[in-house]
């Protein structure tokens, strides 16, 4: 399983350099078609996407995301509405913090 990084030029960077192979640079006209592409890779176990994107999606790939079983979607920013024991709880239906 790999980590892909969907974004922005300077948000995708990071993950570049901590060893992401799978950072996928994206405008906003081409976002959700570079998140689908990724969604249909069967290799990718986690994507990450920026905060501010990931509300920027349309409403149909937002419940894509939201239902698909895998990959596991994290988004991330300064403006995040759940802490990380609710995305975990979420993605993997267990608490895991108790």
């Amino acid at each position: 399983m790999e980590i892909a990084a969907v974004g922005r030029d300077d948000f995708v960077q990071g993950f570049k350099l901590v060893g992401v192979r799978k950072a996928i640079s994206a405008t906003r006209e081409d976002l959700e078609s570079k998140i689908g592409a990724v969604l249909d890779d069967p290799d990718v176990g986690i994507l990450i996407l920026d905060t501010a994107d990931m509300k920027a999606l349309s409403n149909t790939m937002r419940r894509r995301l939201d239902t698909a079983a895998r990959p596991v979607v994290i988004s991330v920013g300064a403006t995040e509405d759940e802490d990380l024991r609710t995305k975990v709880k979420r993605a993997i239906g267990v608490d895991l913090f108790k």
